[in-house]
């Protein structure tokens, strides 16, 4: 398991604050126990996400009660600063860690039978050991608990994503002030991702697509080289704290074709129609709407691919999610993507995207690198 910090009073509060929430939300929906491994939802709990491997490492969060962590003894040290909040298990490694799982929870609420809900991360072949362990248990999705807490950010959360968007628009202002033709995709990427690690931030993720590649949306890079009259669009961000920034910037090489132009002005229009729709009790697709309708009365309903938006925290891409279908209501608090785009087949694709706060009075970006249509050398 990733050391944790050793944790203030204030933090050690905060954490147990959202186990007790957490409890509140399994005794509201009768389940006897919450199963959480290596993952953001546990970095949202404790503050540590914890150290992914073949062994079996699982906070145990009953409806009421202590929680009690199952973890390696070779491990169990790295988890001394939390003992305040939970009963340790380590398990030796010619034991059964699935049979330590069964005792504890057999020993708590439901008993022999209960109603388990498993965090979606959890590997799946520790689920099925857990499942032969523990015969008459019902299990659940966790993340029907867990996703509404971790949409809904405290001023804490919100204070780390606000810096992170902040650090990364600051990556952004030195890279376009360095011309771009002559590299590849790779190298022009390594040097934005550079620029933002040089922040302070922590790794994250980053694309770099150019030319025809551009109008995939998820196209990861490679070594095409970058010269003039090509689009390029970066997307990237990296972390604060496990907290994530996400932008997306389109730019062109020299000067563009005048139809390239008149799209990026409609995705721009499209990126501001969903921020003025945001507002506490509106619903998702409505932004996703608000977006949509802007693209498709300039005549680029054909080339819409995706959702307007996605939640934004410990994830890159967690609740909510801003798409049409979608009832679920903002709440003040909620951190999203705004990122429309249109992708032409075989010529180019334009996304512009922000993180997005939603407020008491409607949305707040979070990013402030230029959006207007940058010409770089």
């Amino acid at each position: 398991m990733a050391e944790p910090a050793a944790p203030d009073y204030q933090s050690l509060a905060m954490f147990t604050d959202r186990l007790r929430r957490t409890q509140a939300e399994l005794a509201g929906q009768g389940v006897d126990w919450l199963a959480v491994g290596p993952s953001a939802d546990l970095r949202y709990l404790l503050g540590s996400e914890g150290h992914l491997s073949e062994r079996l490492s699982l906070l145990l969060l009953p409806r009421e009660g202590d929680p009690a962590y199952v973890v390696a003894g070779l491990e169990a040290p790295l988890l001394e600063p939390l003992r305040d909040l939970l009963e340790i298990h380590p398990w030796e490694e010619t034991q059964d860690p699935a049979a330590i799982v069964a005792a504890v929870v057999r020993a708590g609420p439901g008993g022999d039978a209960p109603t388990v809900a498993v965090a979606d991360e959890l590997l799946g072949v520790f689920l099925l050991r857990l499942q032969a362990a523990l015969p008459a248990a019902t299990w659940r999705e966790g993340g029907l608990l867990l996703r509404p807490l971790r949409a809904v950010k405290d001023g804490r959360e919100v204070e780390l994503l606000r810096e992170a968007a902040r650090r990364t628009d600051a990556a952004w202002e030195a890279f376009i002030a360095r011309a771009l033709s002559g590299q590849t995709e790779r190298q022009a990427l390594a040097r934005l991702l550079e620029l933002t690690h040089a922040t302070g931030l922590e790794p994250g993720f980053g694309h770099c697509s150019s030319g025809p590649f551009t109008a995939s949306p998820h196209y990861a890079g490679g070594d095409r080289m970058i010269g003039p009259g090509d689009v390029v669009v970066f997307d990237w961000g990296g972390r604060l704290e496990g907290y994530h920034s996400d932008v997306t910037r389109t730019v062109v090489v020299g000067e563009p074709e005048p139809e390239f132009v008149r799209a990026y002005e409609a995705v721009l229009a499209a990126n501001e129609a969903a921020l003025q729709a945001v507002a506490p009790g509106v619903a998702c697709e409505t932004i996703d709407l608000a977006a949509r309708a802007v693209l498709e009365d300039a005549g680029y309903e054909a080339y819409i691919l995706h959702r307007v938006g996605h939640g934004l925290g410990l994830s890159v891409h967690e609740e909510p999610y801003l798409v049409t279908g979608n009832a679920q209501q903002l709440q003040s608090g909620m951190v999203f993507s705004d990122e429309p785009g249109v992708y032409l087949p075989g010529r180019w694709g334009i996304r512009i995207e922000d993180a997005v706060l939603c407020t008491d009075t409607g949305g707040e970006r979070l990013n402030e690198a230029p959006r207007e249509l940058t010409r770089m050398g």
